[in-house]
């Protein structure tokens, strides 16, 4: 895919959604952390379900680490993986209050030593939290990359490191939401609803499947 057909898939997302966001309920910063790290492997629709119970007792690194492991678990045990999930939550409130005055880092190495957040993690926190250039490649955005041509790769992050180098500054703020909303409603995995795509003459996969 050359760089003109790039520019016109993202002004075309652009103008139709000028400033996405995720669908994870949350408002601090912490909060958001806490559902990402929730939303490994779970649907965001189930994370905002338990932690709309959640977070009107516990919403802060205290808080939820004066519930405990056995507390918390009681909140989130809807979600899948829900044991591994809290021991690592509990762990990274203590290292938030011990080593960052209960603040969420803004740094990436801060980030990723905070148990259960991984690179992905990191980069929805400093890209929707902090407004920081990155690009936190999940499911969706690595079907709909390789899918339409955007950018080709093996594995989670060759793709990342191939959007980073194509998107143009422009859009690279917003870029991780559009490329995760077009996959989760329109470039859906096992029937993808060509009828109702915004860039379905600019899409390699539409011309595989003609």
């Amino acid at each position: 895919m050359n760089k003109n057909k790039r520019y016109e898939i993202l002004s075309r997302w652009r103008e139709n959604n000028p400033t996405p966001t995720t669908e994870l309920n949350y408002t601090s910063t912490f909060e958001l952390l806490i559902a990402v790290i929730l939303s490994a492997q779970a649907t965001d629709k189930g994370v905002n379900k338990a932690l709309a119970k959640l977070y009107p007792i516990a919403n802060t690194p205290e808080a939820i680490f004066a519930l405990g492991e056995e507390g918390l678990k009681r909140y989130i045990k809807t979600i899948g993986l829900y044991n591994s999930k809290a021991k690592n939550i509990i762990k990274t409130c203590q290292m938030l209050i011990e080593l960052h005055d209960s603040r969420v880092p803004d740094n990436r190495v801060a980030l990723e030593a905070l148990p259960g957040v991984g690179r992905k993690t990191a980069n929805v926190v400093l890209n929707t939290a902090f407004g920081q250039l990155t690009m936190a490649v999940d499911t969706h955005i690595f079907r709909v990359a390789n899918r339409i041509g955007f950018a080709k790769g093996k594995n989670v992050l060759e793709v990342e490191k191939k959007l980073l180098r194509t998107i143009p500054k422009e859009f690279m703020r917003y870029a991780h939401h559009w490329f995760i909303l077009h996959g989760r409603y329109i470039c859906v995995a096992r029937k993808p609803k060509c009828g109702a795509c915004l860039i379905m003459d600019l899409c390699d996969f539409k011309e595989k499947t003609e």
